[in-house]
């Protein structure tokens, strides 16, 4: 029998930003000739990872800002950045970010208890299986699951950008899927701040996000990626794809 098919919400945000992105990422193999590493990526995965560790009930030696920094120096991956300078800068603001956000938990601790922490889930969605890696999830006095995701790169967040969030919503999907009796809130948190965002879809908005979400997956999978004519778009400029989008004859880049 075959695997179904698998979607995550990096691979549908990717289609919908560019689907000659995903073809070239997810679909044809030539593209991995041409993805190169990028310094932001890297500086996220490696505060995510001292940041998996300190939340882990399990692991018990980090805890303290001296013990987050050195988990930072531990986790670094130096990939994608233009000079060591670059390097020992983002790694500065790296353990500069971690310090203040020890700090803060420290002044005021979470409500809820963590229960997982870096978890990947899955959702049999019928046409193919929806999978999505979170980066948190707590459990509050009341029961209440929250999914907390990071993001390294923002410092501010609303609860709007949080309801309209894909990525927000597809966990929420995969976090009702393993306890379908519990209330389940997403939480954006912007660790540069400590600024961070709730919301939360009822019962009607799940059921037509994920309506939606089943039209959108059947149209990605389906496509016939080798018949595709490469659009141009705001992201073609910094794209590690552009040189195979440059060769189909009806491309034109101005």
């Amino acid at each position: 029998m075959a695997r179904k098919p698998s979607l995550s919400p990096t691979r549908i945000t990717t289609y919908l930003a560019c689907p000659s992105k995903y073809r070239w990422t997810y679909v044809d193999g030539r593209g991995r000739y041409y993805l190169r590493s990028k310094h932001y990526y890297s500086f996220g995965s490696s505060l995510h990872k001292v940041l998996e560790r300190l939340h882990d009930s399990r692991d018990g030696g980090v805890k303290t800002v001296d013990q987050v920094v050195a988990a930072l120096e531990e986790s670094w991956i130096d990939a994608g950045y233009g000079s060591q300078q670059e390097m020992q800068e983002a790694m500065g603001e790296g353990k500069a970010i971690l310090a203040s956000y020890v700090e803060r938990i420290e002044e005021s601790p979470p409500a809820g208890v963590t229960i997982l922490v870096e978890k990947m889930l899955r959702a049999d969605l019928g046409p193919f299986v929806l999978i999505g890696r979170v980066d948190r999830v707590d459990e509050w006095p009341d029961g209440t699951l929250e999914i907390v995701d990071y993001k390294s790169g923002r410092s501010a967040i609303s609860a709007e950008e949080v309801h309209h969030d894909l990525a927000m919503s597809c966990y929420q999907i995969l976090v009702r899927e393993g306890f379908p009796d519990r209330p389940v809130v997403a939480s954006i948190l912007a660790i540069r701040s400590g600024t961070a965002a709730t919301a939360s879809l009822n019962a009607d908005e799940l059921a037509e996000f994920r309506l939606s979400l089943l039209e959108l997956g059947e149209i990605i999978l389906s496509r016939d990626y080798d018949e595709l004519v490469p659009v141009p778009n705001d992201l073609c400029p910094t794209c590690d794809f552009l040189p195979l989008c440059r060769r189909h004859p009806d491309f034109n880049l101005s």
